[in-house]
């Protein structure tokens, strides 16, 4: 048997460093928290190649006392906590003790600091767990943390860092997380010697967004404020044309820390369902409150997953929440007919000649027009909606636009479209159906717009809810079969049918066991029209099958309903001009009638005012 001996305190500082300096990343993220604990209201990250070579960061904070420095780098020594009961109502990002211990264990580590009442600053040099100086030294308010060669003394790690510039990336995403979860603290990012981020830190999340995901995503968002008996959560969604192809997009904040939960995300993502199509993830910034009841405190060293002692309650009142801010707009999404120009392009002077000048008089008159109508409006208010679902999504909102406090952000006012009712009872009477084109995409004027609605897109979202509502009120019909249609399952499709018989039995067929794997469908949804029965049913339990046992009634329900879209008039399918008005009338009855069940829009529009750019009417 091998000797037993205890371990070198250098080894236990380099196996703990393991645990919390995986990356440069990691020294940023728990350099960076210190800072915010430190009250720093401005702080500074910069860095070279990747953060391998060197690691700055620099606050405005209360800074640190000259005989507290050398503690500050032992291991579990903190101001934040005293006993374990103290984790119940900690409040600081950082709390462990470990965070400075651990990373001048694997680096060479620098600390200039100095409080808001010494005369003087302290520099203190540590590395590799070894003190080099400690001294006295003239400096600002504040403190700058220098970590240069990280794993210089561990090259095994060293070399299984990615490139500079992941690591980089890594860094640049992080600061702008921080930046988000903390709009009211000014941050700025250097790599290489280029500024990559600054935001205000006029504690206006709003323009946090806007200085870090730029003008189109700021110009299209939905304000949420909601408190419960579980949480209070304030911030912003976005409208689902922002969405993206993953979840990069998706911030929440708990408690001020970015947290990363599967409950969260399944939460928001089930209520952009129908609004987004498949594999697409929409935005959010949110900051929720909990109280230390409800959470599961957690001390893993990335501080990055919670659990919730009311895991169900939480969903419903979150998804709950968010659907609510969707459904109470109009989703038609304006496009361009030209692409725009990229947020650091400088337009170039305009070469094209001015308009004529009747064109200049009729322009002045339709801008008068317009002011006075804006006069006649309302003044904008917070509006009391009708939650009927005939109504939902027809008020007419009048959005009251930020304040831009940077004169870069008029371009987001410019964006803010007006919140039209073209699917309203109202609007409908103001609807101008000009006609079709490609026998698939009706054209309808109305209010200075050209509105393009796809006739199999809204033929599919009206056949899905219609579906759904007979299912819910369990009032669908079913039409007998004579002969029965016999169909062989395999084991999947078998299991399928035993686990949601009673849904799919409500859907309107009617199912017995014909011997062994052969079933025979006596009845039939009543309307599945010209559709082949047994195909419809084949593809139902195939979708089910993807369900589990204990996903919720609705859920299977809601796959059983998207069937019904086979059903839909297809594109090349020639309508009247009865059956499209006809059409829109059933739209209006809709919960939600601007996307189809796969989340593709149904309508689009098109300004008069981009139409006149392209035949140079204005320039």
């Amino acid at each position: 048997m091998k000797e037993i001996a205890p371990l070198s305190q250098e080894t236990i500082d380099k196996i703990a460093a393991g645990e919390v300096v995986e990356r440069p990343s990691s020294v940023v993220k728990e350099l960076v928290e210190n800072s915010i604990d430190a009250n720093a209201s401005a702080i500074t990250v910069e860095i070279k190649e990747g953060g391998i070579s060197m690691i700055r960061i620099t606050d405005n904070g209360e800074g640190i006392e000259k005989d507290q420095v050398p503690l500050a780098f032992l291991r579990h020594s903190t101001s934040k906590i005293k006993s374990v009961e103290d984790l119940l109502t900690v409040s600081s990002l950082g709390f462990r003790g470990e965070a400075l211990s651990s990373i001048a264990a694997v680096s060479q580590v620098e600390l200039i600091t100095k409080t808001i009442s010494g005369l003087t600053g302290t520099r203190y040099v540590i590395e590799g767990s070894k003190e080099i100086s400690l001294e006295e030294i003239g400096a600002p308010e504040g403190t700058t943390f220098i970590v240069r060669n990280l794993f210089y003394n561990t090259p095994a790690r060293r070399k299984f860092l990615k490139t500079p510039q992941t690591e980089g990336g890594y860094i640049h995403a992080l600061t702008q997380r921080l930046a988000l979860s903390h709009p009211e603290i000014s941050f700025k990012l250097i790599i290489n010697n280029q500024t990559k981020l600054h935001t205000s830190g006029n504690n206006n999340p709003k323009d946090a967004i806007y200085q870090i995901y730029g003008r189109e995503i700021a110009a299209s968002l939905l304000e949420v404020n909601e408190k419960n008996s579980l949480f209070s959560v304030t911030g912003y969604i976005g409208k689902p044309e922002v969405s993206r192809g993953n979840r990069e997009f998706e911030n929440y904040f708990i408690n001020q820390r970015y947290i990363k939960s599967s409950l969260v995300a399944k939460s928001i993502e089930d209520a952009y369902k129908n609004f987004l199509m498949q594999h697409q993830y929409p935005f959010c910034l949110l900051y929720f409150t909990f109280s230390g009841e409800m959470l599961d405190v957690n001390v893993h060293p990335t501080k990055m997953e919670l659990r919730f002692s009311q895991n169900e309650g939480i969903y419903q009142a979150l998804h709950d929440c968010i659907r609510e801010r969707l459904l109470n707009r109009e989703h038609i999404r304006n496009v361009s007919l030209e692409e725009r120009a990229k947020p650091e392009d400088k337009p170039e002077k305009s070469k094209e000649r001015p308009p004529e000048p009747f064109e200049k008089q009729r322009l002045m008159q339709e801008k008068a027009g317009q002011i006075a109508a804006s006069i006649r409006q309302d003044t904008p208010y917070e509006p009391k909606f009708d939650k009927s679902p005939a109504r939902l999504g027809q008020e007419n909102v009048h959005p009251s636009p930020a304040v831009p406090t940077d004169p870069n952000m008029s371009c987001v006012q410019e964006e803010i479209q007006y919140e039209g009712k073209f699917l309203s009872e109202h609007g409908k009477k103001l609807h101008k159906i000009i006609g079709h084109v490609f026998d698939t995409y009706w054209l309808v004027e109305f209010e200075g717009k050209l509105f393009i609605i796809d006739q199999h897109a809204a033929h599919e979202k009206v056949l899905y809810e219609k579906t759904l509502k007979l299912l819910r009120e369990k009032t669908f019909t079913s039409q007998m079969v004579s002969p029965p249609i016999v169909v062989s399952l395999d084991i999947r499709e078998e299991s399928a049918l035993k686990k949601f018989e009673k849904e799919i039995s409500d859907f309107g067929f009617d199912i017995r066991h014909f011997g062994g794997r052969e079933y025979a469908i006596s009845g039939v949804p009543g309307n599945l029209y010209s559709l082949d029965a047994k195909q419809v049913l084949l593809e139902i339990l195939d979708g089910a099958g993807e369900l589990n046992e204990s996903e919720t009634p609705d859920l299977v329900l809601e796959k059983i309903a998207s069937m019904s879209c086979k059903a839909a008039v297809k594109g090349n399918n020639a309508l009247s001009f009865q059956e499209a008005k006809t059409l829109i009338d059933e739209l209006l009855d809709l919960e939600n009638p601007y996307f189809c069940p796969h989340g593709r829009p149904t309508i689009i529009s098109l300004t008069k005012h981009e139409l006149e750019k392209k035949f140079r009417r204005i320039v």
